[in-house]
């Protein structure tokens, strides 16, 4: 069933929590690699028994942005999160963050442009795909995935995702695709 809403007022997207199987890692990981704090933490009777939560933000006016609920079993037939995205403040940070992955021998590291955003993609201790991007000033038609070398100076990376994302269908300025996207969500 699909429901459409007539008009956007009143949500938006807020936090989101993990069921973790290892939540000293997970804690350790999410405050120590990303520099998330701590803003609480506590135990709720869930229904299989005590749930441990820990609370997350890097946002001071956000109590938390994710929360870690234990109850993770060890084992899962297939993860069901396809990915957390985190968008830095800039593409200096996201480099900065890439290279901290890479000192930390982490794997599994892809880093790609979609057209719209430069990203690099790896996995936190329990194998939740993270992405980590920033916004470009463009857009083209999705799913759309180039790797690209995020040790390039800034100007002639941008240059190459641009040169690029000019060649494929959709292309547009983030502008350009905001205005359609706000006359298609209040119709």
């Amino acid at each position: 069933m699909v429901i459409k809403m007539q008009n956007q007022k009143g949500l938006s997207f807020n936090h989101m929590g993990i069921y973790v199987h290892d939540m000293a890692a997970m804690e350790a990981f999410y405050t120590g690699v990303l520099g998330f704090t701590v803003t609480d933490r506590g135990s709720l009777q869930g229904a299989a028994g005590p749930v441990q939560l820990v609370f997350l933000s890097r946002d001071p006016r956000a109590h938390h942005q994710i929360v870690l609920a234990s109850g993770r079993p060890a084992s899962l037939a297939f993860n069901p999160i396809n990915q957390i995205s985190l968008t830095a403040d800039s593409l200096d940070t996201l480099r900065e963050l890439y290279l901290r992955f890479v000192e930390l021998g982490a794997r599994d590291i892809d880093a790609i442009t979609h057209g719209n955003a430069v990203s690099f993609y790896v996995r936190d201790p329990e194998g939740n795909r993270l992405e980590l991007f920033v916004d470009t000033p463009w857009y083209v038609s999705q799913p759309m995935k180039v790797p690209v070398d995020l040790e390039l100076p800034e100007s002639q990376l941008l240059a190459e995702v641009e040169r690029h994302a000019r060649s494929l269908p959709g292309f547009c300025t983030r502008a350009e695709w905001e205005a359609r996207m706000r006359e298609l969500m209040q119709a």
